[in-house]
């Protein structure tokens, strides 16, 4: 029959949160040994569909259907029995335990005794079929981002997942990683598993789906053939309007003092590895300078050494002339929009009102003699979510709730609307879809455009060409070269981000 040759089929689904629609009576489906792509903007309703589909939410209306056969799924243990594996955006691994305990993590096990050999030897094995190699011995927080991402599918994979769904896979990953991913999905799905595919990135969905599943406010908009989809006719339906990230104009400004100052800054890394080594920067007024790089060359460590939240081993940082010597509070000095936002960025217990002034609470209007003034924070944060376009019923919803890219819409309102003299923007469009990522370009340019000095890093190459004045490459800490923005070429700044020096730099 037809039907059998659906791995997965997803009927009718609509999920109700309080004041939100999230799912609105949508219909998938996911053939045996193909890989699926579900694209949408933030908030459009695609990590809350794969939620139900993992147990972690329960469906208004619809039906699940695995293999023909309707299946009753109410909490992830049970997805799991079903064959389905998820590797969410914001992983969901023990960081102190090592990588064979989190793979075998959860696993029912009848033997008084633990005995890891038997899961390592399984594990290595594994690894070597896919080709994502891992030590089993190693702790997780010491592994790369990129190293996680492997331990979540392969503890998929050692389940016997017969579907595995990856919400937003390469939003952390070093390209040549993202072809490692790619390379393991072929032989994923050479198998006759089925992969799912949430993700943003147009042209990466284009290359490793077989179809392409779009969902725009929570509405099902249409399938479509990978062989017959462009990156404009994706970006249409997903939007609703054509999108694309195009170098705009960047008016020379009037006065660049120099702001931000970096002289001979060393600094190590969670491990104690050198990871800044005699970094050198100056970022003026009115100017976006991009840093380069693949992930895991000193981007992180740079970004927390000008916020304070590092301390370096040696060297100074001034801002507009004052030294750098701890955290630094103020809004109206620095505004800083970490690669992290759940970790770094918001309270995910605090409402949307209380994440917005968590900087600021002290102050007037948020407070008078230490007694915090409700009435004012509210009105700001709604001020704020309409300015910002915060998808959100009300402004006393906890950011836990958001979606990834409504979560971080909060984190650029709260630190850049107070318009201070630094922004530092540390991957703020991660996780984010293409119409949302222009918005976050319109603002830094806005930001750059009223004078502020703006320090932009991103592992998209794309977008460090689009935005910026300068160009600062980054590799293994130390910088490779600083080019013209609006001269640079790709090939260069590649070759740069290898680590090379190119014999001629613009």
């Amino acid at each position: 029959m037809e039907e059998n040759n659906y791995a997965l089929q997803m009927q009718d689904i609509t999920v109700e949160f309080p004041g939100v629609l999230a799912n609105d009576h949508v219909s998938i489906d996911c053939k045996k040994g193909e890989v699926l792509g579900l694209l949408g903007e933030n908030g459009a309703g695609k990590t809350t569909l794969m939620n139900v589909l993992y147990g972690l939410y329960p469906a208004t209306t619809g039906r699940i259907l695995l293999d023909g056969q309707e299946v009753k799924i109410n909490a992830p243990t049970e997805a799991i029995a079903h064959g389905i594996g998820m590797v969410h955006q914001h992983f969901k691994l023990v960081d102190t335990l090592s990588v064979i305990e989190n793979v075998i993590l959860g696993i029912s096990d009848k033997k008084q005794k633990l005995d890891l050999e038997p899961a390592k030897k399984r594990l290595l094995e594994l690894c070597k079929e896919y080709e994502l190699y891992v030590d089993p011995d190693e702790i997780v927080w010491k592994l790369p981002v990129g190293k996680q991402q492997w331990v979540e599918i392969l503890k998929a994979l050692y389940r016997d997942c017969k579907v595995l769904v990856l919400d937003e896979p390469t939003a952390v990953l070093t390209p040549a990683e993202s072809d490692q991913l790619c390379n393991a999905i072929r032989h994923i799905t050479a198998k006759g598993r089925s992969v799912i595919i949430i993700s943003h990135k147009l042209r990466e969905l284009i290359e490793i789906t077989n179809r392409v599943t779009v969902l725009r406010d929570g509405k099902f908009i249409g399938t479509i053939d990978t062989k017959d989809a462009t990156e404009l006719k994706l970006a249409a339906m997903m939007v609703g309007r054509p999108v694309s990230i195009e170098r705009k104009a960047h008016p020379p400004f009037e006065n660049p003092e120099p702001i931000l100052v970096m002289k001979d800054v060393c600094a190590v890394d969670d491990r104690g590895v050198p990871a800044l080594k005699n970094f050198n920067l100056v970022v003026h007024a009115g100017e976006i300078v991009g840093i380069a790089g693949v992930d895991g060359n000193g981007q992180r460590e740079l970004a927390e050494c000008i916020s304070g939240m590092r301390k370096m081993t040696s060297g100074s940082i001034t801002i507009k002339g004052k030294p750098v010597t701890g955290v630094i509070a103020d809004p109206s000095f620095l505004g800083f929009i970490p690669e992290d936002r759940q970790k770094t960025g918001l309270v995910m217990d605090f409402s949307i009102a209380d994440n917005m002034i968590v900087k600021d609470y002290y102050n007037e209007p948020f407070a008078h003699k230490h007694v915090l003034r409700y009435k004012e924070i509210k009105r700001h944060a709604r001020d704020m979510i309409k300015k910002y376009h915060v998808k959100t019923p009300n402004e006393d919803v906890h950011v836990r709730n958001l979606s990834g890219g409504n979560q971080q819409k909060v984190v650029i309102a709260r630190e850049l609307d107070p318009e201070p003299v630094l922004d530092i923007a540390a991957h703020p469009t991660r996780g984010l879809d293409l119409g949302a990522v222009s918005n976050v370009h319109d603002i830094l340019l806005k930001e750059r455009n009223r004078g502020a000095a703006v320090l932009f890093i991103s592992a998209e190459l794309q977008e460090v060409m689009a935005l910026s004045d300068r160009i600062v490459v980054l590799y293994s800490g130390e910088s490779m070269g600083d080019l013209n923005g609006e001269t640079a070429d790709q090939q260069v700044i590649g070759q740069m981000m290898l680590g090379q020096s190119p014999e001629v730099q613009a």
